[in-house]
This record gives structure tokens, sequence and C-alpha cells, in this order.
């Protein structure tokens, strides 16, 4: 079913289309699908100790690439890798652009012997590569896809066969702090979650609650919890897959079947212990090092963006208030107006 409303609605709203619309006849939209792999069960840190041993032990033939931020979840992965293995670190505006990541990533590297390379992206960089991402996926993409593609396009002419990531972790073991910080209601978690409200931005926006219908309970009342295990990491996922592929390297994410054996634990979350397995088996692999601040991947959108007018395209408003959105609402925007061009 060719439908662009429903399509550009679910973009902006999500990042992602979870209908299975699509944008034209000839271009067809490629979906994230769950590999069925049987779940590895967390009780504690040294589970997850025991559990990233065995991943690496089973990937010990292949040679590695690890993207490496300044966070826990990378840290860790960086913590079981071979020495001597390449990391891949973004650096933007020749490191100035949040340095207190790149330090730490470089503090890692060096803790763990690997060989540190910098991904130094601009916009140029990012304008290159964003429509081969976007011609993979037949679809507009994450602000993250471009600068993913580099480094894994990097790591393939180096020679590594698997790019290690961890995106998963945030998922599997809590680290979405802010979404898990309310007992939502129904109507409030869909204002709390999507990131363009398509009302505001398109001509002919459709409904998007259908997505969020299969989690109500009750009048007004949503398993968020739930939304959030399946359809929240489908999109984020989607964006790690879509980049790696689109450079032609294969990638693993050591965390992405894991679980957890108990209940996450909401009140430790509402009280500034997210991702407390993490948190604890940093302390482990890292004796004397700090926790790091939780970070999302550094892109400098705001910068990028900051004197963007707007979309000018039919389908899109006249009166969107482009000065009040952030450098990632403004990318939304950019990147679904690039890929219209590119389709018509």
């Amino acid at each position: 079913m060719i439908d662009r409303n429903i399509c550009l609605s679910h973009f902006l709203a999500f990042r992602y289309v979870y209908d299975d619309a699509e944008f034209c006849s000839n271009i067809r939209h490629q979906r994230y699908h769950r590999q069925n792999i049987r779940s590895t069960y967390i009780h504690s840190a040294k589970d997850l100790d025991i559990a990233l041993r065995n991943v690496f032990r089973m990937i010990s033939n292949e040679r590695l690439g690890l993207l490496l931020s300044g966070g826990m979840d990378s840290a860790i992965l960086a913590s079981y890798m071979p020495q001597g293995s390449d990391a891949y670190t973004f650096r933007f505006n020749g490191g100035s652009f949040q340095s207190d990541e790149l330090h730490r990533a470089e503090e890692y590297a060096s803790y763990c012997h690997l060989n540190l390379n910098y991904i130094d992206i601009d916009w140029p960089a990012v304008e290159g590569c964003v429509d081969v991402c976007m011609k993979r996926k037949g679809a507009p993409v994450h602000s993250i896809e471009p600068q993913i593609y580099c480094a894994a396009k990097a790591s393939k002419e180096k020679g590594n066969t698997l790019i290690v990531i961890g995106d998963g972790a945030d998922y599997v073991f809590g680290g979405m702090d802010g979404l898990y910080a309310n007992d939502w209601s129904f109507d409030g978690f869909i204002k709390r979650y999507i990131y363009i409200d398509p009302k505001e931005a398109l001509v002919e926006p459709a409904d998007i609650s259908s997505v969020f219908e299969p989690y109500r309970i009750g009048p007004n009342s949503i398993d968020y919890m739930s939304f959030l295990n399946e359809l929240c990491t489908d999109e984020s996922y989607a964006s790690y897959e879509n980049a790696i592929g689109a450079a032609g390297i294969c990638h693993i994410d050591p965390y992405a079947n894991m679980r957890m054996a108990p209940p996450l634990d909401i009140s430790r979350l509402r009280n500034n212990d997210s991702k407390y397995i993490i948190r604890e088996l940093f302390r482990m692999r890292y004796n004397n090092f700090p926790i790091p601040k939780k970070n999302p991947m550094p892109r400098p959108v705001d910068d990028f963006f900051k004197d963007w007018q707007g979309p000018t395209r039919p389908e899109f408003r006249k009166d969107i208030p482009i000065n009040e959105l952030t450098g990632n609402q403004k990318w939304q925007l950019w990147c679904a107006e690039r890929f219209l061009n590119m389709i018509d």
C-alpha cells in the first residue's frame, strides 16, 4: 500500500515507519526483524560478566572493531575486546564538541590496549553519505546513521569483519530512565514519547495512535514498559542494522539478546540508579574510573541546523515554528524532505 502521509507521520513521530505502508512503488522500506535467538537471563553483574565472556569467546575467530563512546556500555565491551583491536570514536569540530566524551573514550581505549581510530564528522561528511543510508532503508533515517556508516566503512576498509556495538544496554538494563520516570497516562505517554507531532508539521497528517493502542490498559493507562521493550528497541536497532549493513559489514550487539531475570527495579531507576547492573559491572572492570554521565551518541545537529529555514515541499506546513525545534527535530524534517526529493 502506498501512503506517503502515513509514512511521513510515522517517521516524524517515531523516527521509524511501523506501518506496512510504502513511500512509493519503486523503493521498498526495509524493516527491522528481530532474530529468534534464545535470550540469556541476567540476575547480577557477575552473570553479565560471564555472559559477555561467552559472547566474545564465540566471536574470537572474527577480526573485531568496536564503536567506542565515552559511556559505560561501550566501555564495558572494550574491556572484553582482544588487545590491539580497533576502536572507533566520533570526533566533531576537531575534538571541541563534547570533548569530555572524547577524552573518556581515549582513556578507555588506552586502559584496554585498543587501537583508537577517530572518525571525524562534519556536515559535508554527513551529507555525503546520508543518501546511501536512505536508499538502503527505503526511508528517511535517524541522525546517527550517517556517522555510524562512516565508522563501519572505515572499519571494513581496515580489514575488520565484525563491528561490536553496545546499543542494547539501555533497553535491556533500564537506561531509558526518563521514560520510566512516571506511571504514564495513555495520552501523557504519547505526548512525551513522540518526537514531532505530525499535526504540527504536515499538511495531511495521519493518525499515529494505532501504534500505541495495543499497549493501552483501561480507558487511559498504558503498558509503557512493554512498548519500550518492543517498539522502541526496534527503532533503535534498525538504525544500527541499516547503517552498518550499508557499509557492507556485519555487527553484533552483545547486550541485545540478554534479558533481566528479575523485573527492573523501577524505584532504583527513579532514584538516579539507572542501569544498576551495568554500573556494578563497570566498577568491576574499571575499578578506579568514575561512573560517566549518561549522554546520547554525540552529533552536533544544533550547530548543523542553526540557520536552516525549514522544509519547502508542499507536504509540509508553512507555519512550522522552526526556531522552537531542537536540532534533532530539524534533522527529521530536513531528512524527510531530502528523501522525498530523492524518490520523486
